[in-house]
């Protein structure tokens, strides 16, 4: 077994475990650190694309684990009955859910060899989170619910599920970052940050699931021992990284304006820009 691969593998975890759920770009950090750490000496660019999307489902368990009281309860309360209204069931939660991912596997699973192919790369990654952390902030002035109702406190519409569902198509761009685009549009859409960060942890869940299965459906027969053995190092790293960030996350956008990740982005964004004047990327 190799090491350092190991190692390699283990700090890409942290990586996402950190940064999935934040409005920073999980698949764009991982991008530019698997170029920083030269994870591609180890393996082929096909295995470290494949890596780094299937190592979000780690954090994505996260969420199960953090709300599996949520979610027993709309197993539980699966059907309207004289005590569950149709709208507090299970099953309407879940339908939501399900016309929030229709936008993005229709555009997105077609295309996904296409945009791992041309758009991996830290050029797209650096101009896609300096662009989209200028428009967190002119998003944020605009349309930004102070509402601190949580998810459980309100109930989505089909309208805010539609519109949330579309913004989260342009975070198949990786530097986008799934969370900040589907926040922007949960308050385009009329919802709090806080609810609306709580919806994009519950479509992370069906997304990152289905990105994981065909990921790993394409390259079961290929992976050999180590690559096995990486993939489950990053994916349990991932997995108790972002248990730790979620609440934080939360309690974070409680209290401070969203515009503080952007400005991250931003600065993050030239870093890039500038390191890869000097040194060649994969």
């Amino acid at each position: 077994m190799d090491l350092f691969f190991m190692i390699k593998a283990g700090v890409l975890g942290i990586v996402e475990g950190l940064t999935e759920f934040l409005p920073v770009s999980s698949t764009g950090h991982l991008i530019i650190f698997s170029n920083l750490l030269d994870f591609y000496s180890h393996t082929n660019k096909e295995f470290v694309d494949m890596f780094n999307m299937v190592i979000q489902l780690g954090a994505t368990l996260a969420v199960v684990f953090l709300y599996r009281k949520k979610i027993m309860d709309t197993i539980i309360n699966l059907f309207p009955s004289q005590n569950t209204p149709p709208k507090n069931s299970g099953m309407y939660f879940w339908l939501m859910i399900c016309i929030s991912c229709i936008p993005a596997a229709v555009i997105g699973i077609p295309f996904d060899d296409a945009v791992q192919h041309y758009l991996f790369n830290p050029l797209v990654v650096a101009i896609a989170l300096f662009v989209g952390g200028v428009l967190m902030i002119l998003a944020e002035d605009k349309l930004k619910n102070h509402s601190q109702r949580p998810l459980t406190a309100i109930i989505i519409t089909p309208k805010q599920a539609i519109i949330v569902g579309l913004f989260q198509v342009f975070s198949i761009i990786p530097g986008v970052s799934r969370s900040a685009s589907t926040i922007i549009g949960g308050w385009v859409g009329g919802l709090g940050t806080v609810a609306a960060a709580e919806y994009s942890f519950f479509l992370a869940i069906p997304v990152m699931f289905g990105q994981a299965f065909l990921n790993l459906l394409d390259a079961q027969g290929t992976l050999v021992p180590n690559e096995w053995a990486a993939l489950f190092v990053g994916f349990l790293v991932s997995f108790i990284v972002a248990i730790a960030v979620i609440g934080s996350f939360l309690d974070f956008l409680k209290k401070k304006p969203m515009k503080y990740f952007a400005v991250y982005r931003m600065i993050f964004a030239f870093l890039v820009l500038a390191y890869g004047l000097f040194f060649p990327w994969q």
